[in-house]
């Protein structure tokens, strides 16, 4: 398990390079690994989490320094004006290059904390995806993936991908091929300053592990250009 990489900060908030296996936010059984705030709020005193990224999911996540900025970044989440793109490595070959996926999700009773598909009761999801790259190796494809969730609820790219038919790699919640982690990292995001509103943009590349590793070249490109906007799709669902 990695350390906190500190990728942006000030007197308003923190931007911080998540590594996997860390919980956003206090964890609910003392058996968990002290979580994100908790390390922060060590080094920086109180903090505010903003959003999350689930536990086993690595990248960039913002936190908030004073009440006011988590003000106004909570309006600018709720407002969409704060943008993000994830990396991830599914597992087979999607239906085509790109596309937007609108499925509301809604929490599964039989399996939590999986999420389902859920037209009658789930919450609107919009999640945009276009296919980078991918490798087959021993009649087993992988697909480099970025993806740009436009809502953001719980375990919406996963169960989206899974939705698709090409789980990410590592997800074992929603049958992805066996990994040594989750190949799910948030690469990039941009958001409106809390104190001036400039947009404050950060990017940090995924970590070395084995499903990463296959697709090196594709990710150093996607980590250049990954803040340009990208011809897909839009929903009006």
């Amino acid at each position: 398990m990695g350390e906190l990489r500190v990728v942006f900060s000030d007197d308003h908030v923190v931007v911080i390079d998540k590594p996997a296996g860390i919980p956003s936010v206090p964890a609910r059984t003392p058996l968990d690994p002290p979580s994100v705030m908790e390390r922060l709020a060590a080094r920086y005193g109180q903090v505010e989490a903003v959003h999350r990224l689930d536990r086993d999911t690595s990248g960039l996540l913002v936190v908030a320094r004073t009440p006011a900025a988590r003000a106004a970044l909570g309006l600018a989440f709720e407002t969409r004006s704060v943008a993000k793109r994830y990396l991830a490595v599914v597992t087979g070959r999607p239906p085509c290059d790109r596309g937007t996926i609108c499925l509301p999700l809604g929490s599964d009773p039989l399996s939590p904390p999986r999420q389902r598909i859920d037209p009658i009761h789930g919450r609107r999801a919009e999640t945009r995806w276009w296919r980078v790259a991918e490798r087959e190796s021993d009649s087993t494809v992988r697909t480099l993936v970025v993806l740009e969730p436009v809502t953001g609820r719980a375990h919406q790219l996963r169960a989206h991908l899974a939705w698709l038919g090409v789980p990410i790699v590592g997800d074992r919640l929603y049958g992805g091929s066996p990994a040594d982690g989750l190949a799910l990292h948030a690469v990039w995001l941009t958001f409106p300053h809390p104190a001036h509103g400039r947009p404050i943009s950060a990017d940090a590349p995924p970590p070395s592990a084995p499903a990463w590793a296959t697709f090196a070249a594709e990710i150093d490109q996607v980590c250049r250009s990954v803040g340009c906007s990208a011809d897909v799709p839009t929903c009006d669902q």
